[in-house]
């Protein structure tokens, strides 16, 4: 398949666009601007220097230069420090580049108002993709290995080998650079490419074509598999929000479909395993992602964003106070004939004269106990959840509000403590109220 035929196909480009080509100087790059002038796009290019290689770095920066120059492309080029940006965000710097690369072409795209960045993988990169999918552990997804299009990230030349570059390269006698840190197998994808791969040609010289055209049926058939999670996934949801999800586990019972519906979650296939022995006998088991949390309540999978418990907020008299999220406010009122206590989860009334301040709203603690309205005798703050059914994560967030003596005064969004209620002798209430 021609690059043109494999544009079409995939309507990568369109000929009134405007396109960023992200060009090192090597020969994939190379091929990329060339033959999107020869297909009459219109493209500006952008270079980046990551100082990583010494004088091979300013070479190639140079190279860019008098390329774009002659063929009259405007050129953007970045210079970065790498090795300071890794070390300060604790990454590698293979990734470091890669972040500070695909950062400065968005912001490109977006000052320059282009319609997309094209970047020079080839059917090589693709099928090296797919063997270290393979080899790391992966899902369908990963053998996909790299698409010819995500969000404005666009590949033309995923349907070319590398050989068919340096060839037609060659044949218009158009130089190129070579990344010398390439030619090192010291780091996985260089591994596969400089030793597996080639043996894996050896025993069948077309294993890269047959990977590829794998890849690419692997493709189609996720489209209807994404059809069928969307539709498993609408029959199980009992709640979602921007930061919770809440499913019906008995109708997730095909492990690829809940590792699809679990992995923009963050959560893995050790996951998935995991789930298909915990979701009937396991309530309370807890799974955690780099973001959310996980845990098996009766039945159900309730996935929710994983937040910092809120620091405990002081109350030394009644007004109205914010922490974070937090809004509190605390009120004195007199009785009245018709008075009758509140009904709502977020706003209750106590007797006044019970009450000694300073008062605390804060996470519940192990050991915490109160005596819950309409009951007599002392219960920890933990049981009455868990009687009510509360899940781990609701358990997590639970808040109380405790008085100068430590004393549980309302355990915030279930009950009050009966100790404090309101009786026909209470003269002064205190009416609190808490929003977060």
């Amino acid at each position: 398949m021609s690059v043109e035929s494999y544009i079409q196909k995939h309507q990568l480009l369109r000929p009134d666009g405007r396109y960023l080509v992200a060009l090192s100087g090597g020969a994939d790059s190379v091929a990329l601007l060339l033959l999107l002038q020869e297909h009459g796009y219109q493209v500006e290019a952008a270079h980046c220097n990551f100082h990583l290689r010494g004088e091979e770095s300013e070479r190639d920066e140079q190279f860019v230069v008098s390329l774009c120059e002659g063929r009259g492309v405007t050129l953007h080029r970045a210079h970065f420090d790498t090795r300071e940006y890794a070390a300060l965000h604790h990454v590698s710097i293979e990734m470091a580049a890669r972040d500070l690369r695909y950062r400065y072409f968005e912001q490109l795209r977006q000052d320059l108002q282009l319609d997309g960045i094209c970047v020079a993988h080839h059917r090589d990169d693709l099928v090296e993709t797919v063997l270290m999918n393979l080899v790391r552990g992966t899902g369908l997804r990963g053998l996909q290995g790299i698409r010819p299009k995500n969000g404005y990230i666009l590949r033309p030349l995923l349907c070319v080998s590398r050989q068919q570059i340096e060839e037609y390269l060659q044949a218009k006698g158009q130089p190129f650079v070579t990344d010398s840190t390439n030619l090192e197998d010291d780091v996985v994808r260089n591994k596969i490419r400089l030793n597996i791969l080639p043996q894996l040609l050896d025993i069948n010289p077309a294993a890269a074509e047959h990977i590829h055209q794998t890849a690419e049926h692997v493709s189609e058939a996720l489209s209807l598999v994404d059809e069928e999670v969307s539709r498993q996934r609408q029959e199980a949801v009992l709640e979602e929000s921007d930061d919770r999800l809440v499913l019906d586990a008995s109708k997730l019972t095909n492990p690829t479909v809940l590792f699809e519906i679990l992995k923009p979650y963050g959560f893995s296939t050790d996951t998935t395993e995991a789930l298909g022995t915990a979701v009937s006998p396991s309530t309370g088991k807890r799974f955690a992602s780099p973001d959310y949390d996980l845990v098996v309540d009766r039945g159900r999978l309730v996935i929710e964003r994983r937040k910092e418990q809120p620091k405990p907020m002081r109350i030394p008299e009644c007004g109205h106070y914010v922490v974070g999220d937090m809004r509190f406010s605390v009120e004195s009122l007199s009785t009245a004939p018709d008075f009758k206590p509140s009904k709502a989860s977020n706003l209750v009334h106590l007797d006044a004269s019970k009450v000694t301040f300073p008062l605390t709203v804060r996470p519940v603690c192990e050991g915490d106990w109160f005596v819950p309205f309409g009951m007599t005798g002392r219960k920890l703050v933990s049981d009455f959840l868990t009687d009510r059914k509360v899940n781990l994560l609701d358990k997590r967030k639970a808040l109380v509000v405790c008085d100068a003596t430590n004393a549980v005064l309302w355990l915030v969004g279930y009950r009050t403590d009966n100790r404090f209620r309101v009786t026909e002798e209470t003269e002064a209430l205190l009416e609190m109220s808490l929003n977060s």
